[in-house]
């Protein structure tokens, strides 16, 4: 009885971790179908490692208070958008954001990631280096298709 207690609470814990992360073709599966940036525009990643805790918080990403993708563990997407002043913003029990400009054929890549809260994390978005971040998002699972769900 024990071992079957055991096994159950394993399988348990293996099916939760799996629902937390991404779900979605690998970065290598999509990236020849990423469109070319047009010129008077600017491409935002946003993306979240994969991660063993906080996994089942995945608080909507909102651009200029514009909810345009989920913060997914393991998962990626972007949005390509006119040159201006941004704001990206996560909340949970606390509202998190970060500003910048986007410049016409500017990549910004933005992370989210989690921190301890009182209740529950939280998610804050960060802006992330250019030079590494590249590297970073070709782990990850491509989560796009959700993200228009979430905005319709």
């Amino acid at each position: 009885m024990k071992k079957l207690y055991r096994t159950l609470l394993l399988s348990a814990g293996v099916a939760l971790l799996a629902a937390g992360c991404a779900s979605g073709p690998q970065y290598k599966d999509v990236a020849a179908s990423i469109p070319t940036l047009a010129a008077d525009h600017g491409r935002i990643y946003f993306f979240r490692e994969s991660a063993f805790g906080g996994g089942m918080i995945q608080p909507e990403i909102k651009l200029n208070d514009q909810v345009v993708g989920r913060s997914i563990p393991g998962g990626f997407f972007y949005v390509d958008e006119t040159p201006g002043d941004y704001t990206v913003s996560t909340s949970t029990e606390v509202k998190r954001e970060v500003k910048f400009s986007l410049h016409a054929g500017d990549t910004k890549y933005v992370r989210t990631s989690v921190s301890m809260g009182l209740l529950v994390g939280h998610i804050t978005p960060t802006l992330d280096d250019p030079e590494t971040a590249p590297k970073e998002v070709e782990k990850l699972k491509y989560t796009g298709a959700q993200t228009a769900a979430v905005t319709q």
